[in-house]
């Protein structure tokens, strides 16, 4: 055969018709090159019968014994067990779901040989639903000659069928193209493409099943810089498409921007003038910005993004900031009327919970082009949302979004050829290893300095048992002059009992403690009251705020100095370092006391750990990528960035320096080669912030 096995339909195999070609579909299976792609994700060694005495619990092996005894054990579910020996060892096979056919087979003499995985039993050693089968005392054969490969399912395509499958197609692997230059497998001493996909679903017996488990083995690394390499272009290619196109040059005086400077109470940091300086730069230019801005809780990333906002504004452009929050929004906007209004310069607010008539007025004012800055939720990129001349979009903690919502935004800006410049910014820190492949697209601006005055924050880990203890400390705090936030986890998954649980917290602690004025603030508050108690404590009129996760981002309080995270556990260390970052603002000693319920899952104590040890947001980042994953930590449930089928980010970082100067490599010498790669890696899967 010598088509492309990319363009091959899998209905030519044999075994597969029409309903089975639709099973294999939901494994994203379609072609001969989608069967020789759905690689192994764990093998099995049926190639040799290990004697019982050697298996340790973990061990997944072939055994063959003779049966001691068989019967059924009544308990808190009925089993058949059945005790075998070789001689070297004694272990039980333990079944559920058994007839009385099963247990007759299973008589005392009878010699079985089963593969499965050793588990601690009560006085053995168990297997719990072997395969196995009846053999006679002398049988020696029927071992495997490879290890055994173990696929991804779906109902009705099992194991034997995708091994049958494999099986058909690896006839045809030769045929597969490959993009990588030989030259260039030769210098990076890479097994071929048709090499290491044979190896991998037919590893020989020598190969070590450890290697393979933990990605390690040659041909698996060959595959997974092929697809970091494919990951990568994609982004490259992206960055391409987006500066063919072009975007309005805003050059200015800088007049706006240090009027706006000279009226704050602080000078920029060395890091944020830095930022600033790369943002103006990018912004001169005819071609549209697209940059990332990253920087840790409360490093000043909105004041950074205010000197971009005046540059589009003083260039007689109009600028739209998207929040993913109502609270976060709010918070921006209230900070940019602070900055801009005394400046003569009219901010607009947009949001789905607008009046009708507030809301008609801000249509309007952004429409007329009287509404120079609109700062809104997702409720901006609306229909009935019409920009007079958009010349700067700014979105902030962009992972919070969905596919097509930023580039609906932009696309309000587009007008006759021309896009809109953007400034994307997080204060969730991406490791170097994410931003590389995932935002080779973007510029990357990193505000790494904190402003002068903020105090490192102390965090103690503390059992629920404690609890006494601090609310003894909280009171102390506030004895101090100090004031204090009480965050109460979101137990419930229904807002309305998140709310309940809150408001009995809060009662509790005002019991506890009657000469604080403690107050409560929540989600199902109206926005208006939620402003006010979040006022009232900024003014120091309360001491101890209760609240729910909505203090998460955007409240600047620099009196407050402790911030107690009930059932700390539930959080995830994003979140939990957002959290922290709402104290330690001012030039007192701070403090974040992590209080949790016991029994503490492994996961939940390396979390709390990591929060007690450091405060560093890029180290706090790592750990969350290697607990959650790039998939959680990037939003990607709602991203739509292509999931990785064999790279790991976290355990393949030392291939990306060779990914980067491979991909350069390739643009400048096999362009050719560029788009075959993409396609078969990452195929037509949607990309957040396509062009």
């Amino acid at each position: 055969m010598s088509a492309d096995p990319a363009s091959v339909s899998v209905t030519t195999l044999r075994g597969v018709g029409s309903k089975v070609a639709e099973k294999l579909a939901r494994l994203n299976i379609y072609t001969l090159q989608d069967v020789l792609f759905h690689l192994p994700f764990r093998y099995e060694d049926r190639t040799r019968v290990v004697p019982i005495g050697s298996l340790r619990p973990g061990d997944a092996a072939v055994i063959q014994g003779e049966v001691l005894l068989t019967e059924i054990k009544f308990g808190r579910r009925r089993s058949l067990l059945s005790r075998i020996s070789d001689g070297t060892g004694t272990v039980t096979l333990r079944f559920f779901h058994f007839n009385a056919a099963q247990k007759t087979s299973l008589e005392r003499g009878a010699v079985v040989r089963c593969f499965g995985e050793a588990r601690k039993g009560a006085s053995t050693l168990e297997l719990i639903h072997p395969e196995y089968k009846i053999v006679g005392a002398n049988f020696k054969n029927e071992v495997e000659e490879h290890l055994t490969p173990v696929y991804s399912t779906t109902e009705g395509v099992h194991q034997l069928k995708l091994r049958d499958l494999t099986d058909q197609v690896l006839n045809y692997v030769d045929d597969l193209h490959e993009w990588l230059p030989d030259d260039l497998l030769n210098r990076l001493a890479l097994p071929n493409l048709s090499e290491a996909i044979r190896c991998l679903h037919r590893p020989a017996v020598d190969i070590s099943v450890h290697e393979l488990t933990d990605s390690r083995h040659p041909t698996q690394q060959r595959l997974a810089f092929e697809e970091l390499l494919a990951q990568h272009l994609s982004m490259r290619q992206l960055r391409e498409r987006m500066q063919s196109h072009h975007a309005p040059s805003l050059n200015v005086t800088g007049k706006l921007q240090q009027q706006f400077l000279a009226s704050l109470a602080f000078s920029l940091t060395g890091a944020q003038q830095r930022v600033v300086n790369e943002i103006q730069k990018d912004l001169q230019r005819d071609i549209p910005m697209q940059r990332l801005v990253q920087g840790d809780v409360g490093s000043g990333k909105t004041a950074v993004a205010a000197c971009a906002v005046l540059t589009a504004i003083e260039a007689g452009y109009q600028v739209a900031m998207m929040a993913p929050t109502e609270l976060l929004a709010e918070q921006h906007y209230k900070n940019f009327q602070h900055w801009l209004e005394p400046m003569g310069l009219n901010v607009a607010w947009l949001s789905g919970s607008l009046k009708t008539k507030p809301r008609r007025e801000s249509l309007a004012s952004i429409e007329a082009g009287s509404a120079q800055l609109v700062v809104g939720t997702h409720a901006l990129f609306q229909d009935e949302v019409v920009f007079s001349k958009l010349g700067l979009v700014i979105i902030d903690e962009q992972h919070r979004f969905g596919v097509h919502q930023r580039l609906a935004l932009r696309e309000k800006g587009s007008r006759q050829g021309s896009h809109p410049h953007q400034l994307i910014m997080t204060a969730t820190p991406i490791p170097r290893t994410l931003a590389m492949t995932f935002y080779a697209d973007l510029d990357s601006s990193v505000i790494d300095e904190m402003p002068p005055g903020r105090t490192p924050v102390t965090t103690v880990v503390i059992p629920d048992s404690r609890r006494n203890e601090v609310v003894q400390r909280v009171e102390q705090a506030c004895r101090a002059g100090r004031q204090v936030y009480w965050v109460c986890t979101l137990i419930e998954e229904s807002e309305a009992l998140q709310c309940e649980a809150a408001e009995d917290t809060a009662k509790a602690l005002a019991e506890a403690l009657p000469n604080l004025r403690v107050l409560l603030v929540h989600g199902r508050m109206k926005a208006a009251e939620k402003e006010a108690a979040m006022i009232d404590f900024k003014e120091g009129k309360v001491d101890l705020l209760v609240a729910t996760t909505v203090i998460e981002v955007g409240v600047d309080v620099p009196n407050a100095s402790l911030m107690v995270i009930e059932n700390a556990e539930r959080f995830g260390l994003a979140q939990l370092h957002q959290l922290r970052g709402r104290v330690g603002r001012g030039s007192h000693e701070s403090s974040c006391v992590l209080l949790y319920k016991n029994p503490l899952s492994r996961k939940a104590r390396d979390r709390l750990a990591v929060m007690r040890e450091t405060t560093d947001g890029f180290e706090i980042a790592r750990h969350d990528l290697e607990q959650r994953g790039p998939g959680e930590v990037l939003g990607t449930r709602q991203t739509g960035l292509a999931e990785m089928r064999i790279a790991d980010l976290l355990r393949d970082q030392d291939l990306l320096p060779l990914v980067e100067q491979t991909a350069t490599e390739l643009f400048e010498h096999w362009p050719e080669h560029v788009e075959p790669l993409v396609q078969r890696w990452i195929g037509d899967a949607t990309r957040y912030g396509d062009v």
